[in-house]
């Protein structure tokens, strides 16, 4: 149980760096929250690829768990979220909100029906 952690542990200490480093390139002061889109539709295609891949629990621990769970953000997502609608920005709300669901539930199945294709082909 502890090498379990350990491994989750480990992919969410980089998960988080590359999330802080790959959002900032994108969000350059723009008022809509471009940087935690974009992490957020990558990490659910390589999410469905992984899923899809059949790894085995260790690595699925370490980059699926660890690494993909602390590269997504719902809580970020969901904060940029709430400042759009205070800012009454309401059509960066819609979009930027339609665009990482949608978006994001979408790549995670690219992602899972290449791989599923590819592997099992």
């Amino acid at each position: 149980m502890l090498i379990h952690s350990l491994l989750v542990g480990i992919g969410g200490f980089f998960g988080a760096i590359s999330r802080f480093t790959l959002s900032n390139v994108f969000q350059k002061q723009h008022s809509f929250p471009y940087g935690t889109m974009i992490v957020n539709i990558i990490g659910s295609f390589l999410l469905g690829v992984i899923a899809g891949s059949n790894f085995g629990n260790t690595i699925y621990l370490l980059i699926g768990t660890g690494f993909m769970g602390a590269f997504t953000t719902f809580s970020t997502m969901s904060l940029d979220l709430v400042k759009l609608w205070e800012n009454k920005q309401w059509k960066f709300l819609i979009v930027y909100f339609s665009l990482t669901y949608i978006g994001g539930v979408t790549f995670a199945f690219i992602g899972f029906i290449i791989v599923t294709f590819t592997l099992f082909s």
